[in-house]
């Protein structure tokens, strides 16, 4: 026997009486489950989309080849009209990393991990010499320096030291923390933040531009601890003159040649760094779709996604080919089934999150609101929902409704029969810093999921986000959800509505 879900949750169905959401048979549920955990495919695709295709800066020419080998699994998933859409102009290029070497030899030898900062040039070759170190504590300390840095390999101060810190290194949510969760905060005030200055002067700006015009050699920066560089990069035009070569090197390494020169012991060092400029000057999305069925449903859209964007150390494993990944082993999931959605379900996998969420902002003012023009484009009514991954590899414990209380009563249906699997949380809080919030400024319904944070921040834009960052089994469970929501979505009568909100 069939035994479906109706939805009957809270009071909801007095207070919104349009809105009689069904959930899907439980054998559909049992079927997508059985699918994801029996047959998934997503080991072989955690390899595909970290080793095999490795980093991936936007517009570099690694982008590029991610694009590439990513339509070609849509392709060969039995997606349709798969393409890659332009989101908006990336005023500064591609850029690619060649190679990155840089060791202290006096006063003894020591190689360090090391990360260019993206968009910055290239050595003439290895580059050697004593280190000068900016020792600048107030305005006119910048006057000791002029005259006297070009060519040379310039240390930074030290911006931020490290500190030991208790906490473990992975977490998952207690079920203390879910419970906060489920809490409305609301009302709550924006606080203002006051900004602390050094007698109306921002010491550190007054640097750049003295080394800016000093020209040194290689300038050499401290961020990122446990040994390991963090990822940055610098603003940079396509066709400017190419920028001094900048370099990141752990706050360990940066920090103890800061404390010898300090101290009056000389250090040296040798840097080689050879990076790539090309003017690919666009972000660019990847896109598909299963398309629906119902003659009067099947122009209307049920959108997923992540960013498929990462920086250029390591290869964007947590942060975010598992978004990616677990977006694309849904619809496997959902193809393996033969399912036959009343909706279409759309994926699009972004472009350029990293510089500030650019290839979903671009998608959004194609289709959604135009912002310039102030109107409403054609998607505006016909996006049902939007649902993104991109808060690393832990599992899926519930989601953020982004205050859509309307949206309460659907999730609160669609997720009984995969409550068991630990899908337990509906928390009406905002969650912000990542693609879904695009959709939300306008009131579209866009989610971002509540997940275990596992080890993210070990990974955060460093070399160390590989595919050891990767729990399989929680993206298998991940998987089944996205797969079993956006059916959901694609499935019911009606759909969740949009939030009010002023256009502008």
């Amino acid at each position: 026997m069939k035994k479906i879900f109706i939805c009957i949750a809270f009071l909801w169905t007095g207070l919104f009486g349009g809105m009689a959401q069904q959930c899907l048979p439980e054998l559909t549920a049992f079927k997508i489950k059985n699918e994801a955990f029996r047959n998934s495919q997503l080991e072989d695709m955690a390899v595909w989309m970290t080793d095999f295709m490795g980093p991936r800066l936007v517009a570099s020419k690694l982008y590029d080849r991610a694009v590439k080998l990513t339509m070609e699994k849509m392709k060969a998933l039995g997606l349709e009209n798969v393409r890659v859409e332009v989101a908006m102009d990336f005023l500064k290029g591609g850029w690619d990393n060649q190679r990155t070497y840089a060791a202290m030899t006096t006063p003894y030898y020591c190689n360090f991990a090391a990360n260019p900062k993206a968009w910055t040039g290239s050595t003439p070759g290895p580059v050697k010499g004593e280190v000068v170190l900016l020792q600048v504590k107030k305005p006119k300390d910048i006057e000791n320096y002029r005259g006297k840095l070009a060519g040379k390999i310039v240390l930074m101060p030290i911006v931020k030291e490290y500190k030991l810190t208790f906490e473990p290194t992975a977490k998952r949510y207690t079920e203390e923390e879910l419970k906060t969760l489920e809490q409305d905060p609301r009302p709550q005030s924006r606080r203002r933040v006051t900004q602390l200055t050094t007698g109306g002067t921002n010491l550190l700006e007054l640097m750049a531009k003295l080394l800016k015009t000093e020209k040194p050699a290689v300038i050499v920066h401290g961020a990122g601890n446990l040994n390991v560089p963090h990822s940055l990069g610098i603003g940079y035009k396509w066709g400017e003159p190419e920028p001094t070569p900048e370099l990141v090197l752990p706050v360990e390494a940066h920090s103890r040649m800061v404390r010898l020169v300090e101290r009056g012991t000389p250090v040296e060092m040798e840097i080689d760094i050879q990076n790539e400029f090309n003017n690919h000057l666009t972000v660019d999305n990847v896109i598909a779709e299963i398309p629906g069925k119902d003659p009067e449903l099947k122009n209307e859209i049920v959108l997923i996604g992540g960013h498929l964007d990462s920086w250029h150390a390591g290869t964007g494993a947590a942060d975010n080919a598992s978004g990616c990944m677990v977006m694309l082993e849904a619809l496997r999931i959902l193809k393996a089934l033969d399912v036959q959605p009343r909706r279409t379900i759309r994926v699009a996998l972004w472009g350029g999150e990293e510089q500030g969420m650019m290839g979903s902002r671009g998608y959004v003012q194609k289709y959604i609101y135009d912002v310039k023009a102030k109107e409403k484009k054609d998607e505006f009514d016909r996006l049902v929902l939007y649902l993104n991954m991109d808060n690393g590899s832990g599992r899926f414990r519930g989601i953020y409704l982004q205050e859509n209380d309307m949206a309460v009563p659907y999730f609160a249906a669609w997720m009984k029969p995969v409550e068991a699997l630990g899908f337990t949380t509906l928390s009406p809080r905002n969650n912000y810093g990542t693609d879904h919030t695009s959709f939300d400024r306008f009131g579209i319904p866009a989610f971002q999921f509540i997940q275990d944070g596992l080890d993210y921040s070990t990974g955060y834009h460093r070399p160390t986000d590989t595919y050891e960052r990767l729990v399989i089994d929680d993206l298998k469970y991940n998987a089944a959800m996205i797969a079993w929501f956006t059916l959901c979505a694609a499935m019911d009568d009606t759909r969740i509505p949009s939030k009010p909100v002023e256009l502008r």
